[in-house]
């Protein structure tokens, strides 16, 4: 999971980025709105309103213009009702105000990235190499052979099939099948150990060091 923090207090934004970066997730700051709008791609963005180049409400309108799939909380000390109406009204997801604790912050995190990956529409059959999934039925085949799999096994699964050939993060997996990220990162490997032994064929999910799994492609 990667997060934008926009943030222009540099020790805030130091301590805010080492607890995210202990949390799993990865971290890039811009301290200005001009610095967000050239930062790289990323999952969520965690807006301070009060920014030296700007009003933050300007930059989360023009973040949501560019995308509806990203998600974005504001992170301020504009506690009024008024400026969460506004911050809401303009595009963001949720609205956190300083001062706040991080478990409040790691729930709101979790439950925006939720919406984000549910939000665009699920194809009701998945395709990757010999595996074939049903999402409405919640069925799996592997080269015609019917797979018996626990719910668990499934969400695994079919987070990774989603992107197939692609490398799926530990913290997305988690996020999609158990819906957090606080859940010991070894669950997602004695799930994955058993996914491949029931889909028959090990090298149908790949480990990638560091990251995660693939799910071949082809």
């Amino acid at each position: 999971m990667r997060i934008l923090l926009v943030e222009d207090d540099r020790r805030v934004a130091a301590a805010l980025s080492s607890a995210l970066t202990r949390r799993g997730y990865e971290v890039e700051h811009a301290a200005t709105a001009a610095a967000a709008l050239a930062a790289a791609p990323c999952d969520l963005v965690l807006l301070d309103l009060t920014l030296p180049d700007g009003d933050g409400t300007d930059l989360c309108r023009e973040l949501r213009r560019r995308s509806n799939q990203l998600g974005i909380i504001a992170v301020t000390a504009r506690g009024e009702e008024r400026d969460r109406v506004l911050g809401l009204r303009l595009g963001a997801d949720d609205y956190v105000v300083k001062p706040f604790s991080m478990v409040e912050l790691q729930a709101r995190i979790e439950a925006v990235l939720r919406r984000a990956s549910h939000a665009a529409p699920e194809r009701n059959l998945i395709e990757a190499g010999p595996v074939h999934i049903d999402v409405a039925a919640r069925t799996v085949t592997v080269a015609g052979r019917s797979v018996s799999l626990t719910r668990k096994e499934f969400d695994v699964l079919l987070s990774l099939a989603r992107q197939p050939g692609v490398a799926v993060p530990r913290d997305r997996i988690l996020l999609d099948a158990w819906g957090t990220t606080f859940t010991d990162r070894h669950t997602v490997e004695v799930h994955v150990g058993s996914l491949r032994g029931k889909l028959g064929d090990p090298r149908l999910v790949e480990t990638v060091r560091g990251v995660g799994y693939r799910l071949r492609g082809g």
